[in-house]
């Protein structure tokens, strides 16, 4: 099993060699500290020592690892989670131009859904932080990264031969369908006293008509990260030119891009701010589409996919917090993410695009 502890000097001098990154120079101790708030992999940053001077050489790198939690390493194997991020930094990451930290190492046993990354260690870079939410300044940047995911492979053809990107369900989502269903019992009676009847309502009328939002709908796809929140954004710390790096791809999917932007902004963002802000900041990702290569893609296209997928962040709450390890934190997290995007349907009338083409 690849886990923290198995991330030895001799291993880690065998990784940097193959990126490139040392010569003779060999790794002599390692320490390593957790690092995120993740729940499908264990994550570490590794400090390192060599046995001389390494200009190029790393001085930490981050690692993920197989989670040690049964529950989520299940999970991960259901979903695929693990081959998906792998697949990712292999396949995909250099072809689109979203930032991503330079990828060391990266491997998977599909059977098990074992896998290790070593990947660039982006301190003193922020973490964003999905409860305290972002400010509009912060959610531009987030969706210009977006659109730098979005528009290099938009309506590529290409993508729908690789198996691990597309995994659309041969049944048009009806068995995921089931088990949103039934996790969604599970969620009422795990969270309901902690949420308001408004924010219930929203899954009693979704859930019986989910198979209406997971169905296949024609138009274009492209990489989509479908877990793009605060949590899995780094921000600068330079004032003049601050960036944004994105992290933990291990939902990364083929599908529609407004979906991405719905989903960040939604939770992103307090309602207030959302409210005043988000159309401003969804024309502006059109733009930067268009920009970027995109063609015959309306704004008007665009905002009905973003009110259309307003319920991703719902549902995601839902599935995730009945599957993977229960935190104190992640309770937290699905809980504001489950009010803020109920709000966000509310806001933007999505049920009445429940059935449309």
């Amino acid at each position: 099993m690849w886990r923290p502890e198995d991330a030895s000097a001799a291993w880690l001098t065998d990784v940097l060699r193959d990126a490139g990154v040392i010569d003779t120079q060999r790794v002599v101790e390692v320490e390593a500290e957790p690092v995120g708030t993740g729940q499908m992999a264990d994550s570490v940053r590794l400090r390192l020592t060599y046995d001389g001077p390494a200009s190029r050489a790393p001085a930490t790198v981050v690692g993920k690892f197989t989670p040690a939690d049964e529950m989520s390493r299940a999970t991960a194997l259901a979903l695929r989670t693990s081959e998906v991020e792998v697949r990712f930094y292999q396949e995909v990451a250099g072809t689109v131009g979203v930032r991503t930290p330079r990828c060391y190492f990266a491997d998977v046993d599909t059977a098990s859904a074992e896998f290790a990354l070593v990947l660039q260690d982006m301190a003193p870079a922020r973490q964003g932080d999905q409860m305290a939410g972002c400010t509009v300044e912060e959610a531009a940047l987030a969706l210009d990264e977006l659109a730098r995911l979005h528009a290099p492979r938009w309506g590529d053809p290409a993508l729908d031969h690789l198996a691990w990107l597309e995994r659309r369900d041969d049944d048009g989502g009806e068995g995921n369908g089931e088990l949103l269903r039934v996790l969604f019992e599970g969620f009422v009676e795990r969270y309901g006293a902690d949420l308001d009847d408004g924010v219930i309502g929203v899954g009693r009328r979704l859930f019986p008509r989910i198979h209406d939002y997971l169905r296949p709908r024609s138009g274009p796809r492209t990489v989509q990260h479908a877990d793009y929140r605060l949590d899995n954004l780094l921000f600068g710390t330079d004032p003049p030119s601050p960036t944004v790096t994105v992290v933990d791809w291990q939902t990364v999917t083929l599908g529609p891009g407004p979906a991405d932007v719905s989903y960040f902004l939604g939770a992103g963002l307090m309602p207030e701010q959302r409210r005043a802000h988000e159309e401003a900041l969804v024309r502006d990702y059109h733009r930067r589409l268009i920009s970027g290569g995109v063609e015959d893609y309306s704004w008007d296209d665009c905002m009905t996919g973003y009110r259309r997928h307003a319920y991703g962040g719902y549902v995601m709450a839902v599935g995730a917090s009945m599957l993977v390890e229960r935190t104190a934190r992640g309770d937290e997290m699905f809980l504001t993410m489950a009010r803020r995007h109920a709000t966000q349907v509310q806001d933007l009338d999505s049920e009445s695009l429940l059935s449309a083409d």
